[in-house]
Order: structure tokens, then C-alpha cells, then sequence
């Protein structure tokens, strides 16, 4: 049996409907955000200011979704089984090479999770007495996969507390400072967006900075691929993680792995994985069985996500974020836990009210914005300083609804 067509007429129709985004300033089309906003069927009856969790498909990718899902089910093993491989490898193809790599450099996940815990635990350029570095704004299933470490290599995990307020330039003397006090650091876990706070790390820089201290840096891009224009190369580091549900439109149950070419010794076959050579990146995961429809969406997804443009999805998101803060940052009684100097921030932002950083206070926060005032968000753990209140739009929302949230705050502020 052939490999899947991918061709989905209905899909070219419909982003054909899409009108070109203005070159000069696209985060203010709005007549072209309106017709992207079109292409997604969601409630808003709540302003949904939560959508970081993953991303909603639009509708086109809703449908290549539907069908494949149909398909799957009506041809079963009859499809999968003689179809699978060419259609792994054609979906393999067009990620590779929408990250900026080659096919070879990646592997196919279930989502950035299960990516990262793979690197972390198959590193193995550790030592017994080498210091691994982590942050308190890193996804708490990593710092915990690191921590872990200790028992797993004998190395010694040191968290860092990211300074807040957050600066490029307070940032990187907070790692070139501790790279100095730990000599022996050999590995590095980066956070590219932060999901407490919507940080962006110079993780390029950091990278560098790590290898000329005799480490590696693993890049956690969950969050920052489809919501900040970037090539893994970029990154500058040799592994990285990526989800394809949250920013990019996929279905959920889609993610990556990356690692570099000349890299692949440094981490071990994934339970001693006998499927693929030792010499292929694929015998550094083992997913089991996929969604099957979920992953032959994902080449829909990619194409809605370059219609789009991620320059132009960068430049949006960022403009909504700043629509709220620009509002409210400075009012007595709020902190707003990401910088507005550029490179910083993207759409993601985080908030606290002065002396509630607990989660109970900042639960609390999260239910009166949703029941009094109609606004959703969600409460973050992590940052060394307390808990946070994040909001998190997506690129069909509209500025209205972030309206609601500044009348939401300024009422429980006062």
C-alpha cells in the first residue's frame, strides 16, 4: 500500500480564503486576524485567556483531523501496517525541515514531556561528582528528571533562581555566575519560553556560555515553537524538545525531539532499544503505538502554521500581550513577572499580586477573574519568589476580551 496522500482539497480551499498579511505591521491587520480568527470554532462566552495547556485546531486541521481518524479506523492495520513507515518518514520530512534541520536529526514524541525526560535520563557524559543546572521557571517534570539525576549518575543538581525583575543582562550573570561557583557542570537544562511566567531565555547565548564551561545544554522548546519565529539552529545547542499541539495547531499527542548531528553518543537507546540502529535517533525514543490520525494531521497543521506565517504569529502574539500589560503594569499591588524589553517576552505573561504568592492566593485570584468578571486563566508554581496568575492568549483572540481581564484586575486590585 502506498504512503497517504496528504493532499487534502478542502484544506487548500480554505486557506486560500486567507488574505495576505500586511508586510509593515502585521500585528495590526486586524481584517487578516479576523479571517484567521474565523478559521477556529471556540467558545467565547469566558474571554479563554488559558491556552498555553495546548493549542485549539482550527477548523481546516479539525477536518484533515476527522478524516484521518475515519480512515484509520475504517482501514485499521490493513493502512497502518503497510503504510506507516512511508507516511512516518513524509511526516519525519516536512517537520525536519519547517524546524530547519534534516529528518535524521529527529524524532517523531508524544509531546515535548516525553522528549526532554529521554534526553535528560539517556545523557550520559555525566560523572559522579559533576553538578547538573536547572531554574526555578523550568517545567517542574524537568527539575524533577534532574534532581533525579542523583540518583541516577551520582551528580549533584543545583537549582538557580532566576532574578526577578528579569533582564537579558540579569540572567546571563545569574548562569555565568554559576558556572563559575560549579566547575564541574556538565549539563545545562534551558528553558526557551518559561510555562510559569512566558520568560524567553537568550538560550543561544547560554548555550555557548555552557559549552565554553566544558557542558551541553538541553533546550526545552515546548512552549516557543509557533509562538516565536526561530530555526533549532538558533538555539544553538545540540538536543532540544518540541510539542506541535500547543503553538504550532496539531492535534493533541504530537511533539519531537532533536538531536544534532554528531551529538547522538551522548544519549543512550532508550531502554536499550533494539527497533532502530544505534546510529539512528529513533533508538533514543519509543513511543509505542501513536495517535495515528493525530500525527497524519500534523503536515496540516504545518501548513496552516506557515499560511500563517511565524513572523507574523510572533509579532500578534506579542502585540496582545503587550495590549494588557501595557495597561495595568505599574498599578500599586501588581507585579508583572516578564520584562517588555524585546527578545523577553512573546505571548505568554505571568502576574502576582504583591505579598500573594501562595497557591491558595493565587487559586483565589484565578476563580474571582473567572467568576466575577468572565476571564479565564490559570495559577503557576515554580518561580522562587511565589506563585503566579498566567495569562496566556492565542492568536484569534481578540483585544476586547483582554480588555475584560484589565477591568478584572483594576476591580480586584481596588
Amino acid at each position: 500500500m502506498p504512503a497517504p496522500d496528504f493532499h487534502l482539497p478542502f484544506f487548500d480551499a480554505a486557506l486560500a480564503g486567507l488574505p495576505a498579511v500586511s508586510a509593515q505591521a502585521p500585528e495590526h491587520d486586524e481584517a487578516f486576524w479576523s479571517a484567521v480568527a474565523a478559521l477556529y470554532r471556540t467558545s467565547h462566552a469566558t474571554a479563554n485567556l488559558e491556552n498555553g495547556f495546548w493549542g485549539v485546531m482550527a477548523e481546516p486541521v479539525r477536518q484533515a483531523f476527522m478524516r484521518w481518524t475515519e480512515r484509520v479506523n475504517f482501514e485499521n492495520t490493513l493502512m497502518i501496517r503497510e503504510g506507516w513507515p512511508s507516511a512516518m518518514a513524509a511526516i519525519r520530512q516536512r517537520v525536519a525541515a519547517a524546524l530547519g534541520c534534516e529528518p535524521e536529526e529527529i524524532a517523531l514524541t508524544r509531546g515535548a514531556t516525553e522528549s526532554m525526560l529521554a534526553l535528560i535520563s539517556g545523557y550520559n557524559r555525566l560523572q559522579p561528582g559533576d553538578t547538573v543546572l536547572y531554574a526555578d521557571l523550568d517545567y517542574p517534570a524537568m527539575r524533577n528528571a534532574m534532581a533525579w539525576l542523583r540518583e541516577r549518575r551520582g551528580v549533584l543538581p543545583v537549582r538557580l533562581e532566576i532574578p526577578e525583575p528579569a533582564s537579558r543582562e540579569n540572567v546571563l550573570a545569574t548562569y555565568a555566575d554559576a558556572l563559575r561557583q560549579h566547575p564541574r557542570t556538565r549539563l545545562l537544562l534551558l528553558t526557551h519560553l518559561s510555562h510559569s511566567t512566558g520568560l524567553v531565555m537568550p538560550v543561544r547565548e547560554l548555550s555557548e556560555m555552557a559549552r565554553a564551561a566544558g557542558a551541553e545544554a538541553i533546550v526545552d522548546a515546548a512552549h516557543s515553537w509557533g509562538q516565536l519565529d526561530f530555526d533549532v539552529a538558533d538555539l544553538g545547542a545540540p538536543y532540544a524538545a518540541f510539542n506541535l499541539h500547543k503553538w504550532v495547531g496539531a492535534p493533541l499527542g504530537c511533539g519531537c525531539l532533536y538531536i544534532r548531528k554528531g551529538s547522538l553518543a551522548a544519549i543512550d537507546p532508550y531502554f536499550g532499544d533494539r527497533d532502530h540502529p544505534a546510529d539512528d535517533v529513533r533508538s533514543r525514543i519509543h513511543t509505542g503505538s501513536p495517535n495515528f490520525a493525530a500525527w497524519l494531521s500534523i503536515p496540516a497543521a504545518l501548513q496552516l502554521h506557515q499560511r500563517i506565517g511565524a513572523s507574523a504569529k510572533q509579532a500578534r502574539l506579542r502585540s496582545l500581550r503587550d495590549h494588557w500589560v501595557q495597561q495595568v503594569r505599574g498599578l500599586p499591588g501588581l507585579e508583572i513577572l516578564t520584562p517588555d524589553q524585546p527578545g523577553m517576552a512573546a505571548g505568554i505573561t505571568s502576574l502576582r499580586f504583591s505579598g500573594r504568592g501562595s497557591a491558595a492566593e493565587n487559586q483565589a485570584i484565578v476563580a474571582a477573574l473567572h467568576e466575577q468578571h468572565g476571564v479565564f486563566t490559570v495559577w503557576r508554581n515554580g518561580p522562587a519568589r511565589g506563585d503566579v496568575v498566567r495569562v496566556t492568549p492565542a492568536i484569534y483572540t481578540s483585544r476586547a476580551e483582554l480588555d475584560r481581564l484589565v477591568a478584572g484586575l483594576r476591580a480586584l486590585l481596588n
